[in-house]
């Protein structure tokens, strides 16, 4: 069976196994709207090819055209977010070294968000002290990113809308209605149009390197109050590195294959990609993005959540950390020291994978973690075609 088809039949599934969170997902939905037909429905039905039924949303404000928007399958909030998570030590959950996690640290406090569990829901609603953060993962375009739900003082809580457009999951907030991309955390439709959501700092490791970087760290609990199969991959071999995206009309830009991994860096105007496979070879980039100076590492560890039918059977795929490396007004540059080891050429300290000076003149100094995310490429091109590919 080709790929497509399996992630087809797989989507098949899902919606079968969602049926039973719809009914929750509806009276979640309807907070802090009424439900019924939204007004301009009549106005723009012809122009859609998604279901506008029960939405309250100003469909006449939008920055993209409504064509645009396809049904993934499910209804809205059939794939349910988690708004109640509950939270394990590392040594209760019980996951393999090598799945991935997303991790988000705030101030003493790591946690982290199995793939296997986001693959199922999409989206955390979560709060930690008192920053309130919704970690999201699209599947279909193997983007994991944390963003502050809080706009202009409001707090936000976000939900699945069942559509995609270029292939990525459109969210929605209950508040407003409005749909936002998962890909810029950008409101397209709808009253917040043009708002764009802080993004939260979070890195896509192995649980392994979690537990060892954060022994103290919590994991998102599969207590989540729905019955799915955590640990199983409903889009077994959608990874394959040339194989068209799914629900993606545009042809994919050549210059690197569709599924082929990369750390996306953002800044001002600038959007730079960084292939994880040149990555891999040179195990350190130092590089500039505008006023921005990074050092990109990559760790390997990290299985491929969309490989094989068992996430922890996954191919080993690798993950890349990112740092500023400009501190107390000195660029320092890194190279790799020891499996696990960095060491900046200016002082000859050395780092670990958390940022922090082990030894050396700098010991006990920390770098910034600065965002990014590691989605396919294919996804990039469709967002943001003027990236810069990072190397020859």
């Amino acid at each position: 069976m080709r790929p497509l088809t399996r992630v087809l039949v797989g989507l098949v599934l899902m919606v079968a196994a969602f049926g039973a969170g719809c009914a929750g997902a509806s009276s979640a939905g309807d907070s802090g709207n009424d439900a019924g037909v939204n007004s301009s429905t009549d106005e723009i039905a012809g122009d859609v090819s998604f279901d506008t039924f029960g939405w309250q949303t100003d469909f006449t404000k939008h920055s993209v055209e409504l064509s645009e928007f396809i049904s993934g399958g499910p209804p809205r909030d059939g794939i349910p977010p988690i708004d109640t998570p509950r939270f394990k030590s590392v040594g209760e959950e019980q996951i393999d070294d090598r799945e991935p996690v997303i991790s988000v640290r705030v101030g003493d406090t790591a946690r982290a968000y199995p793939i296997q569990i986001l693959i199922w829901h999409e989206i955390v609603n979560d709060q930690i002290g008192d920053l309130k953060l919704a970690v999201t993962f699209c599947p279909l375009c193997q983007t994991s990113v944390a963003f502050n739900r809080v706009v202009d003082g409001r707090e936000l809580t976000f939900g699945t809308t069942g559509n995609l457009r270029k292939s990525d999951l459109v969210m929605w907030d209950r508040q407003t209605e409005s749909w936002w991309q998962q890909f810029s955390g950008e409101a397209i439709v709808g009253e917040q149009t043009g708002t764009r959501l802080e993004v939260i700092p979070s890195q896509l490791i192995s649980f392994g390197e979690f537990r060892e970087r954060f022994p103290d760290g919590d994991v998102l609990s599969r207590e989540t109050g729905h019955e799915r199969q955590y640990g199983s991959n409903p889009y077994r071999g959608y990874d394959s590195l040339n194989e068209r995206p799914f629900l993606l009309d545009e042809e994919v830009d050549g210059r690197l294959p569709p599924k082929q991994r990369v750390v996306t860096l953002e800044r001002g105007t600038s959007f730079v990609v960084y292939p994880l496979n040149r990555l891999e070879e040179v195990e350190v980039a130092n590089d500039e993005v505008e006023d921005l100076s990074v050092v990109l590492w990559f760790r390997p560890g990290a299985a491929s959540a969309l490989g094989t039918p068992e996430i922890a059977e996954g191919d080993q795929v690798g993950t890349g950390l990112v740092y500023d490396r400009k501190l107390g007004g000195r660029t320092l540059t890194f190279t790799q020291e020891g499996a696990d080891t960095l060491r900046d050429e200016q002082t000859g300290s050395t780092w670990d994978q958390n940022g922090t000076a082990t030894a050396g003149p700098l010991k006990g100094e920390q770098l910034k973690e600065v965002a990014h995310d590691i989605p396919f490429w294919f996804a990039v091109a469709a967002f943001r075609p003027d990236a810069r590919i990072y190397g020859p």
